[in-house]
């Protein structure tokens, strides 16, 4: 337990040692949900430590902030020529530009703090929390992982009390769904890009082989087949973050019957893709995905699965439809916006302070990723 000022901090493990009607009173409403969260605690995740910390007015639950820890490689933002150099390195001395961090947020989503008190000084417990996590695991870093921006503006004044340097971090992609069907949605886009689309949406029509399912089980076979299309996939990827156990789209499912669906797309009876998608209200995300390579391209079944689950929301009258943080071009082109997200970082220890500030400067994702020239096109990203 930590104390500052009346609050006090208590350090926990397990979401299941937080009762449920006080999480859901404090912490703010998301996807991912308390089941979200008990569902990573269940998957056996081999990567990271998770924590939970509480903030405690007497015996009043006030705040929650949520925690992972991990061993980071710094040089993840790097592509081309330096990333070749430094996975060379790490390939002779393993350990290479690996620092073990603590994140506030999730591995695969979003910061959020709950407060139900003085934000000011409920954060200031949290922060206290954070650095007795960070001295008993003998962090390096400290970082709240992807602010959407109203998060950023209510707690970066805080954090840049603390030393904290913010960052652009990789964005996340939605689109807004005011139309009533695809037609309907072909129009909201450039011209261009529509009869690009039409043409490639009519050739996919025009060869049905790929069937979408809507699984209402998920046995052991399926969920073997299923993971195995998702390591395919994040192979594929610059970014590998989270790297998934096998458990993990089980347990989800299981845990979160009402949030959670999946979606499977086979091709003469054989699961080629598949997307696990989480619901919240009208709020749809789809989360993960994967892919039979060896006929992805051929059959277009990423466009496939796009327009199915379009398709899906419009018939089940969602509202948004968010996509993650990868392929960006291809979601720019279907009509998909950028949700700009912000990572805020600082070092533990005042030593490490002259590297930090030169990987600040000039190895973060912005000076790497080619759609951060994308992004200062947008209005509001420049304004953030």
């Amino acid at each position: 337990m930590v104390s500052g000022a009346s609050l006090q901090t208590k350090i926990v493990r397990k979401i299941e040692d937080i009762p449920f009607d006080q999480w859901k009173a404090v912490f703010p409403e998301a996807v991912e949900s308390y089941s979200f969260y008990k569902s990573l605690d269940e998957s056996g995740f081999d990567q990271f430590s998770f924590y939970y910390c509480l903030v405690y007015d007497l015996d009043k639950l006030v705040g929650i902030a949520t925690f992972f820890l991990m061993d980071f490689h710094v040089d993840m933002a790097f592509r081309g020529i330096f990333r070749r150099v430094t996975d060379a390195l790490k390939k002779v001395f393993p350990g290479f530009l690996s620092m073990k961090t603590l994140f506030c947020g999730l591995p695969m989503g979003q910061a959020r703090i709950g407060f139900k008190a003085d934000l000011e000084q409920v954060f200031e417990a949290i922060y206290a929390g954070m650095l007795k996590i960070a001295k008993d695991s003998k962090s390096a870093i400290l970082v709240f992982k992807d602010f959407k921006p109203s998060n950023a503006e209510l707690f970066g004044p805080l954090l840049s009390k603390h030393g904290f340097l913010r960052s652009k971090s990789l964005p996340s992609m939605a689109i807004d769904i005011n139309f009533d069907s695809f037609e309907g949605y072909l129009k909201t886009l450039s011209s261009s890009s529509r009869e690009g689309f039409r043409r490639k949406f009519k050739k996919i029509s025009n060869n049905p082989s790929v069937s979408m399912e809507i699984a209402d089980s998920l046995d052991d076979a399926t969920n073997k087949i299923i993971h195995g299309l998702y390591l395919q996939t994040a192979r594929q990827s610059d970014v590998e973050f989270e790297i998934l156990p096998e458990s993990f789209f089980k347990t989800v499912f299981g845990n979160m019957p009402n949030e959670a669906k999946l979606f499977l797309w086979r091709l003469e009876g054989r699961i080629v893709s598949f997307a696990l998608c989480l619901i919240s209200g009208d709020y749809f995300v789809d989360y993960y995905l994967g892919f039979d390579y060896s006929v992805a391209h051929e059959y277009n079944l990423y466009l496939v699965r796009f327009r199915d689950l379009l398709n899906w929301c419009i018939a089940n009258k969602m509202k948004t439809y968010e996509i993650g943080q990868s392929s960006y071009e291809i979601k720019r082109r279907l009509g998909f916006n950028f949700l700009p997200l912000f990572v805020y970082t600082k070092p533990v220890s005042r030593l490490l302070e002259p590297f930090f500030k030169l990987h600040h400067r000039f190895m973060m994702f912005e000076n790497f990723d080619p759609v951060f020239s994308h992004m200062k096109k947008v209005e509001s990203w420049q304004s953030g």
